[in-house]
């Protein structure tokens, strides 16, 4: 009897802590309903290039440990981002396509951590971009980190250039 006991309360505990893994789940999306919905992807994009690899999260960029829970950023996914002249580009399988127009790019830059990944030095890569009033980390562990970089910071120097 007391090997019942003793799972019982196992599995209590258990179902205990995934319910309060749910319920942070919850209360972090109920916080984050203010972030404004994405900017739908152009129907035409010109020169697209894409890279294959994994989002990993989106973040706030003054709070790298605050997970955007909220418009299609909140879980990690294999993808093919876009690179085209309008923007950014992010397919997120079940989710609707994120896209990042080029004005609101900030910065592309490598990194080595965010909220629950760590990798080799430079292993991963960062956009900086702004949504709203927000500014937003994105990272992506892609198989071209450099092509990937190259590509974007291309159109971040045409952007400017236009402007």
């Amino acid at each position: 009897m007391d090997r019942y006991l003793l799972l019982g309360i196992v599995i209590a505990i258990a179902f205990l802590v995934l319910g309060l893994m749910a319920l942070g789940w919850y209360l972090r999306r109920r916080r984050q309903e203010g972030i404004p919905s994405l900017v739908a992807v152009p129907a035409i994009l010109t020169d697209p290039v894409s890279f294959d690899g994994l989002y990993v999260a989106t973040t706030s960029v003054d709070n790298p440990l605050d997970r955007i829970a909220v418009r299609g950023l909140g879980f990690r996914a294999r993808t093919s981002v876009i690179v085209a002249g309008e923007g950014v580009v992010i397919p997120i399988a079940g989710q609707a396509d994120s896209f990042i127009p080029r004005a609101d790019l900030l910065k592309v830059d490598r990194a080595t951590w965010t909220i629950d990944r760590v990798v080799e030095a430079d292993g991963l890569v960062v956009i900086d971009w702004r949504l709203g009033e927000r500014i937003l980390s994105s990272y992506f562990r892609l198989d071209d980190p450099a092509g990937f970089v190259a590509a974007v910071t291309n159109h971040l120097k045409t952007g400017s250039d236009a402007q």
